[in-house]
């Protein structure tokens, strides 16, 4: 499958998405992000796939919306979105097989908000990265005026949001906005650790562990909380994955949970 706007390259199970317009600090477009969403939405069906990596082509991750792609148009047509533009991103991160972002460089609005429902994000030490909605008179999109507050907190998101400061790897590991920073000639490496070892895991179980993550991060009930655990933990008993997980301790081997994928 040809793209215009990404790079795919899978690995072992492991498939990474390079947005890749260098020369424009791959600063987004409709057509990227449609491009992100079909190499997601493939691989979810693709039991060869075992998790995404999504990091940026160049010296750039990604350095916000394309202005003359995307605000010129809408200033002109008075609407957001297109319709070649992308579907509901964050239901698929979070529905998604296990999504890690490397962050090599300039993250700057959609850059930033595009990878905060993914599962795990690294940073290289050259990282630079910023909710800077504000300083275009917008707001944060992406469910990231929720994302942002679950990651670092009332406080540290609200500077965030209503300065639209930008900060460094190390300053945004400070406040939880990224999980590791590392040195650049480390940080594929280490996000595509990352990636396995989340992917390697029973499928059906992920999934359901990623759908009590978004469901339950802010639910005040704790009776509802448990219940959903239960129903999830109750269907998980019946997978063969769990089985397989089963006779493999009793046996003394590593469980092979992909012969028990159809």
């Amino acid at each position: 499958m040809n793209f215009e706007n990404i790079l795919v390259e899978n690995n072992e199970g492991i498939v990474t998405i390079s947005m890749n317009r260098p020369d424009r600090l791959n600063a987004w477009t409709r057509k990227m992000g449609a491009e992100m969403e079909a190499v997601i939405s493939l691989g979810n069906k693709d039991p060869g796939v075992d998790a995404f990596l999504v990091t940026g082509s160049g010296r750039g991750f990604c350095a916000g919306a394309d202005v003359k792609d995307l605000f010129h148009a809408e200033s002109v047509s008075g609407e957001a979105g297109s319709e070649d533009g992308s579907g509901d991103w964050v239901s698929l991160i979070r529905s998604s097989k296990p999504v890690v972002a490397a962050i090599n460089g300039a993250a700057i609005g959609v850059g930033l908000t595009q990878v905060l429902p993914m599962d795990f994000i690294i940073a290289s030490t050259e990282a630079k990265l910023s909710c800077r909605f504000i300083k275009m008179g917008l707001v944060p999109e992406l469910a990231s005026s929720k994302f942002l507050i679950a990651r670092c907190g009332f406080g540290a998101a609200s500077e965030l949001m209503l300065t639209g400061k930008t900060i460094l790897a190390e300053e945004a590991l400070k406040v939880g906005l990224v999980d590791k920073v590392t040195n650049p000639q480390d940080l594929m490496a280490e996000a595509v650790i990352v990636a396995r070892t989340m992917g390697e895991n029973p499928p059906e179980a992920l999934k359901k562990v990623k759908q009590l993550i978004t469901e339950n991060m802010d639910e005040s009930d704790l009776g509802l909380v448990q219940s959903r655990e239960l129903k999830a933990l109750s269907l998980c008993y019946e997978t063969p994955e769990h089985k397989e997980a089963i006779n493999a301790f009793l046996e003394k081997r590593e469980p092979d949970f992909k012969k028990n994928i159809s």
